[in-house]
């Protein structure tokens, strides 16, 4: 592996976390910092300096503050497009790039943005429209791939002995299930209740529907496993599950995980694909819920659960992600947004949670989706052919950068029934797209 040696006046938890995601992690190279004028003035290979001025024939970056400071302050950031990249944290004319790319990664990968004062939606969630990625039109973007790119194309004119090792694109699809059945085992108290709903609102049609599927007549219009494990095994596709196992709850709907073939459903599924849990609406005002709720899968599939996302996307930072490491949770997948498609963090691919109060790099990977089915539908209000074309432009962007392109589903919006009338074909459509030809 090639060594790139990175001087910088001061080495800090910051740039450290920086330069091992861009040189490491998305560019293959070995890293070795250093703050020693003598060793970067004397060191033969590939080198370059992160500083206010260069110091001698290495390639040169400006740095702004932002990577040695410690704590959260408002930012004062002024986007503007060079070369056809939206870029921020604007530097000198000597630099190697007129912005920062460490500086403004860090601001967006931390999600810096998300510790200082902003509006919360309905659900106490941080807004996409209170992004600076959708407010200057680049949330479909993975911006810090492609800044990647930049420092690499830099690095390869200026240092041709460098070698980069070669990056995949990769198609993950992922679904929540956050009800398994529509009108199946669920209970008689909820069976008569939804019973009384549909009276009440004189609709026949549900009623007639409801009672042919208890009766066994009709499947169940949630149950959509087969349809989903033959679309696997056409695309050799290699899926992530979240169940759902919490309490009922106003915002926790699930088949009790009591239940004999729910939890034959999950071992079922486990033994075809990864499977993490789902935490809970309430396990964010409770954290012992998650304990509980780990506790609960871990029993169900003989397995250590290691995967989880949010359910309803509930994140807080860094609380949420805290919660997570203490339960021994080491990936996690919620990392987007419920309103609108693109990249929350201005990447598609995994990286390591960097705790903003803590001043750390940990050790939880933080999994980005780029995008939902419910935001395509319910908020963007897309018609299929509509939702498609948008979700192309995404799998295009992730391709140019050879980054993880991941989708997130639920198992009721592929009924083909109700408000999902066609949309099982939107997502025939979008694995097609996106998967990985064979």
């Amino acid at each position: 592996m090639s060594v790139l040696l990175v001087y910088t006046p001061k080495i800090t938890s910051r740039s450290r976390y920086m330069f091992r995601l861009f040189f490491k992690e998305l560019l293959g190279l070995e890293v070795k910092l250093t703050s020693d004028v003598a060793e970067l003035t004397t060191w033969s290979g590939a080198k370059i300096s992160y500083a206010q001025q260069a110091v001698s024939d290495e390639l040169f970056f400006y740095s702004r503050q932002l990577l040695f400071e410690s704590g959260i302050r408002e930012q004062n950031i002024s986007v503007f497009e060079w070369e056809g990249h939206p870029v921020f944290f604007a530097t000198g004319k000597s630099s190697a790039l007129p912005f920062d790319p460490f500086a403004a990664a860090f601001f967006l990968v931390s999600r810096y943005e998300e510790y200082l004062p902003h509006i919360r939606d309905s659900l106490d969630r941080f807004d996409a429209h209170q992004s600076l990625a959708w407010q200057h039109n680049f949330l479909h973007v993975p911006v810090v791939e492609k800044w990647a790119i930049l420092l690499r194309d830099l690095l390869q004119q200026r240092f041709p002995e460098l070698s980069f090792p070669a990056r995949s694109y990769n198609y993950i699809p992922s679904l929540d299930i956050d009800n398994a059945w529509a009108y199946r085992e669920k209970g008689f108290m909820r069976v008569i209740g939804g019973y009384l709903k549909d009276l009440i609102a004189v609709n026949v049609v549900e009623v007639k529907k409801r009672t042919r599927v208890l009766l066994g007549f009709e499947k169940d219009p949630y149950d959509t496993y087969s349809y989903q494990l033959d679309l696997q095994k056409k695309y050799a596709l290699k899926p992530l599950y979240f169940f759902l196992v919490a309490d009922y709850g106003v915002n926790d709907k699930n088949v009790p995980v009591q239940n004999r073939r729910f939890r034959d459903l999950i071992r079922h599924i486990a033994d075809y694909a990864d499977v993490g849990v789902h935490p809970s609406f309430g396990s964010n005002r409770e954290p012992e819920r998650l304990r509980v709720e780990i506790g609960r899968l871990r029993t169900i599939i003989h397995r250590d659960i290691t995967k989880s996302r949010q359910h309803f996307l509930m994140l807080k930072f860094p609380e949420t992600y805290r919660n997570l490491m203490e339960r021994d949770i080491t990936d996690d997948y919620s990392m987007g947004y419920a309103n609108e498609i693109g990249f929350r963090a201005s990447i598609s691919s995994a990286f390591n949670f960097y705790d903003l109060d803590q001043e750390i790099e940990t050790t939880l990977r933080i999994h980005p989706f780029g995008v939902m089915d419910a935001t395509l539908n319910y908020y963007m209000k897309l018609n299929p052919d509509e939702a498609v074309e948008r979700v192309r432009l995404l799998i295009d962007e992730v391709r140019q950068v050879n980054g993880t392109f991941m989708t997130l589903w639920h198992n009721e919006t592929l009924s083909d029934e109700k408000q999902w009338k066609g949309w099982r074909h939107v997502y025939d459509r979008i694995v097609e797209e996106a998967h990985v030809p064979l």
